[in-house]
């Protein structure tokens, strides 16, 4: 069943010796709260992932660890490099016995052109030799910085700064290109909400959320609304000063203002219980006369404690606390 609720501005007025005071009943707009649960969660969840694939050599970190932006995590090493690298070596030490050779034919045959031996033809070819295989170590040389940098991406870099939420391998690992080798969360934690999207126009970033339960909560404030709905639910993330950061994807209760309503309240203290019924004391014309009524929840207006009428007052009505 649907009711109307009502709120109330309270105007502090004399009374006569009958009352100590009286109040007149106005009505306000109340916030609506939602009880829902939240996640901490890390704004940023990023996987840090083998650039070379091969075995796993050495892992340095685990679940919890904190780690800064292009710190090694992990080492992965490749047995093919190392033989590829073998093998360059080989083929460039045979080079450079060859270069060697040509260069001391072009030196001879320079000398037997100044005498008169050789043609210059001859020279020219012995100097070609030379430049050929000059050519072919420096092509040899750069295939080797080749294999060198990718035997240096065998080091896995952390992605951001952050804390490692998940090593899902260990030394041994056999992994391929590109696979995760640990997640990184990083950019700040947040309380994270999905929040059914039918009170999406009712988020607004920098509203003020609660955190809690009754009696023990604290204050935040959307800090992103994010505009795509998944499964029908909008993600909200609640920026919250303290908020404790142990156990990421940890449930949090957390109250969110879904909309507006109005509500007729009354101080709690002009309310009266006898045998089981609430009276409040309303000022007639030549005195004034108790009225039965149905009392709602209390609630805390403007730091002070109000109950709420659901019938039996009306709007404009003066009430008389403290009755003589």
């Amino acid at each position: 069943m649907l009711r109307m609720f009502l709120a109330m501005i309270i105007f502090l007025m004399p009374a006569g010796g009958w009352a100590e005071e009286a109040t007149t009943v106005q009505t306000v707009e109340l916030t609506d709260w939602k009880a829902v649960f939240g996640r901490v969660e890390a704004r940023n969840r990023v996987p840090a992932r083998a650039r070379l694939g091969g075995t796993i050599q050495s892992v340095g970190v685990s679940e919890g660890s904190l780690v800064n932006q292009g710190q090694k995590i992990a080492t992965i090493f490749d047995e093919k490099l190392t033989l590829q690298l073998g093998a360059i070596d080989a083929n460039l030490r045979a080079l450079q016995a060859q270069l060697e050779n040509a260069e001391a034919e072009l030196e001879r045959g320079e000398n037997l052109l100044e005498r008169g031996v050789t043609t210059v033809q001859r020279l020219d070819q012995l100097r070609t030799q030379v430049d050929v295989l000059v050519g072919q170590i420096d092509t040899v040389e750069a295939e080797r910085s080749v294999l060198k940098q990718r035997e240096a991406e065998g080091a896995v870099l952390a992605p951001i700064s952050g804390t490692i939420l998940k090593v899902p391998v260990t030394e041994g690992s056999v992994v391929v290109s590109g696979e995760a080798i640990a997640e990184v969360g990083g950019g700040g934690f947040y309380l994270r909400l999905a929040v059914p999207e039918r009170h999406a126009e009712f988020l607004d970033e920098g509203a003020e959320i609660r955190i809690g339960s009754d009696g023990a909560e604290t204050l935040g404030s959307i800090a992103k609304v994010y505009p795509l709905i998944e499964n029908g639910r909008v993600v909200v993330d609640v920026d919250v000063e303290g908020l404790a950061t142990d156990f990421v994807d940890a449930r949090v209760l957390v109250r969110l203002p879904v909309g507006q309503t109005t509500a007729l309240m009354v101080p709690s203290e002009a309310v009266e219980s006898r045998m089981g019924l609430d009276f409040v004391t309303i000022a007639g014309d030549a005195e004034p006369v108790q009225r039965a009524v149905v009392l709602g929840p209390l609630r805390d207006v403007n730091g002070q404690a109000m109950v709420e009428i659901l019938s039996g007052a009306s709007e404009g009505e003066q009430l008389v606390i403290g009755h003589e």
